[in-house]
């Protein structure tokens, strides 16, 4: 099968590899759609992604696909069923397992990361990760399942109450995820800052009730002039320019998201006095533990537009693009078709 393997640091080339070999408990999926991640980028310039990647390695972890076949024990599923899939698989026996912090198993599957993944034709995956999708849902949206369970997480971690004021920072594909779970959340007021005005537009139909340029103009002055109280920030860049901005403009008892992944040896300085008289409460979000089901039943319900926040779909030949052109990935979120619908 055709394949985009990971060798090494900025080296990712399609190949033709070995289909993986389908277990008793296995399913073999033909691959319809891909999404890049920020998670992919990371790997391809060497930083590694939630978890050490030893190459060669196929990425990809956000995808749809038809089932192709099923292992012996397999019952659950069969050929034909159109499925999308939980990157994540947990052994249930660790420390973190056992005292409810599944997410950080100590023993887990990570498709595209420790094990293969879907910038492939075809991928072979447990039965265990594979969730099944109604026509009600096209395989683009479904390749979409995976950011929008990592938002889910992020967002109940923020604990938005209705009617908080929420500023995102960053218009990329997940401010504008976290953009509308914020909103349906009960928001009372949602600002966006981002410099791009086709983003900002975007924003303004997805809902947000003021958008920033925060080239032109100066974001905390916007506020103060705006806002009474800003109470929560969510971070979806991965700047440590951006996070230091996200403190500076929290508001009083505010909560502070870093969900935006930095690159690994980054560090930004912290004023503990600005931090003490503000009361901050400074979080993070790590993968998505139990939150794929909900995904899928906001997308299956149309309660999250995905698919307009699409800006480009590649073919596999082509994948290179999205590693090497980082224009293309400005424009929001880039996707690789692998087979035709």
């Amino acid at each position: 099968m055709k394949a985009a393997v990971y060798y090494g640091k900025k080296d990712i080339r399609v190949t033709d590899v070995p289909i993986r070999e389908v277990g008793k408990d296995d399913v073999l999926i033909r691959v319809k759609y891909c999404g890049v991640c920020g998670t992919d980028i990371h790997i391809y310039n060497g930083d590694g992604g939630s978890s050490e990647v030893v190459p060669p390695l196929i990425p990809g972890h956000e995808f749809s696909g038809i089932i192709e076949s099923v292992g012996d024990e397999v019952t659950k599923f069969k050929k034909g069923d159109r499925v999308s899939v939980d990157p994540n698989s947990l052994c249930g026996e660790c420390y973190f397992c056992r005292n409810a912090m599944p997410h950080f198993c100590e023993d887990h599957i990570g498709i595209g990361t420790t094990l293969d993944g879907a910038f492939s034709e075809y991928i072979t995956v447990p039965a265990s990760m594979v969730y099944r999708i109604s026509n009600q849902i096209s395989f683009l949206e479904a390749a979409m399942a995976e950011p929008l369970s990592c938002c889910l997480h992020g967002l109940d971690l923020c604990e938005i109450q209705s009617g908080d004021t929420v500023l995102i920072i960053g218009g990329g594909p997940i401010g504008m995820i976290m953009l509308q779970l914020a909103r349906h959340a009960g928001a009372g007021q949602l600002i966006l800052s981002e410099p791009v005005p086709e983003k900002r537009e975007m924003a303004v139909r997805l809902g947000a009730d003021l958008v920033i340029d925060p080239v032109n103009e100066n974001l905390q002055e916007v506020l103060s002039q705006k806002c009474k109280n800003v109470d929560k920030v969510i971070e979806c860049v991965g700047s440590v320019k951006l996070i230091e901005q996200a403190l500076e403009c929290a508001g009083k008892g505010a909560t502070v998201m870093m969900f935006g992944l930095a690159a690994p040896g980054e560090s930004l300085p912290l004023k503990p006095d600005m931090v003490f008289k503000k009361e901050l409460k400074i979080t993070s979000s790590y993968v998505n533990p139990y939150t794929f089901e909900r995904a899928l039943k906001l997308l299956e319900n149309h309660r999250i537009d995905v698919t307009g926040i699409i800006s480009e779909i590649i073919d596999l030949d082509h994948i290179s693009e999205a590693f090497t052109n980082p224009e293309l990935r400005k424009k929001g979120k880039l996707v690789v078709k692998v087979d035709e619908d």
